[in-house]
Formats: C-alpha cells, sequence, structure tokens
C-alpha cells in the first residue's frame, strides 16, 4: 500500500474521554437498559468502549449494510448483509455506527428496523460529516463532527486496513476506485 496516514484527527485519549461522556448520557437516557446494535465491521470497536462506558444493563447485536461497494463514496444501493439474531419488537433499540456521511445507509436500515417495532430507535455515532449529507438522519448521540476528509482507525479502514489504529488519522488517497 503506498497510501498511509497524513495526521491524527482525533486522539485515542479524546476518543475514549467522550465515549465515557456518550455512555453517561446514554446511561441517564435507558434507566432500564439497552439493545446496542452495532453494524458491522466499523462499529466494533466504538461498540466495545461504549458498552463498557455504559452501567446500566446491555444487550448487544450485530447488523451489517453496506452502500459503499468498491468506493469511498456510497453508491447509493444499500444491501444488508447480516441480519439481527434476536426479534428487537418493544425492545429499546440504540444503532451504533462509526461515521455518518451521506445518511443512506443509515436512513435504510432506520426504516428497517422501525418495521420491526421496538419501543424506541435511536442512533449513536462516533463520527458525524455533516457536510456530506445526501438524507436526513436523526442522531441522538454524536462523538465528534468532523470535515469532509477520509479517515481510518478505530475501526474504520481502507481496503480492510488501519482498523487497528488507535486515533483516528486523515489518509490521502490517491484518486480512483477505493474500497472501504
Amino acid at each position: 500500500m503506498t497510501e498511509s496516514p497524513t495526521r491524527i484527527l482525533v486522539t485515542a485519549d479524546r476518543i475514549q474521554s467522550r465515549i465515557r461522556e456518550l455512555g453517561a448520557a446514554i446511561d441517564k437516557d435507558y434507566p432500564n437498559g439497552v439493545l446496542l446494535v452495532a453494524i458491522l465491521k466499523g462499529a466494533c470497536f466504538f461498540l466495545a468502549d461504549l458498552a463498557r462506558a455504559i452501567t446500566r444493563p446491555v444487550r448487544i447485536d450485530f447488523i451489517g449494510i453496506s452502500s459503499y461497494g468498491k468506493s469511498k463514496t456510497s453508491s447509493g444501493e444499500v444491501k444488508l448483509t447480516k441480519d439481527l439474531d434476536s426479534a428487537i419488537d418493544g425492545l429499546d433499540v440504540l444503532v451504533v455506527e462509526d461515521i455518518i456521511d451521506s445518511g443512506i445507509t443509515l436512513s435504510y436500515l432506520v426504516s428497517v428496523l422501525e418495521q420491526r417495532k421496538p419501543r424506541s430507535l435511536r442512533i449513536v455515532a462516533l463520527l458525524d460529516k455533516p457536510d456530506r449529507r445526501v438524507r436526513p438522519v436523526d442522531v441522538a448521540y454524536v462523538g465528534f463532527q468532523i470535515p469532509d476528509e477520509f479517515v481510518v482507525g478505530y475501526g474504520l479502514d481502507y481496503a480492510e486496513s488501519y482498523r487497528n489504529l488507535a486515533d483516528i488519522c486523515v489518509l490521502e488517497v490517491p484518486p480512483g476506485p477505493v474500497v472501504r
């Protein structure tokens, strides 16, 4: 790979501090606990730390969904790649996402999950790129708003690499097709 992170955008320490704040806010809003539904694969790192920051009862499930294909921008075509393992009807559900940019994937996912009749359905995202929004998404909890730059680390990847970086870093990507 000729690409390499060019600079740190959010340090590991800032990430962990903000996750503790999000956990405290979620504790207040869900005194009886919550089901965390992480979107694979990128949200796994965020999910693990967020679940530990929440002191109320937590259940965890995973869903796989994609609108990127082989590009670093959304294709607009959304597909479910892995469904939930259990029913969510009557439950308080918090969708855990690593990054929101176009909103295409999340708006689709919210409509799918609402049909399953949860008691409540909200979103927590580590990163938000509001300048990239194509479809509106109501995000209850946001870790950081970031500029429209391609980022990797802390679960975010470029061609399945860089997920293991502790910091969130900007990656300069050469022009052409990119696998996200």
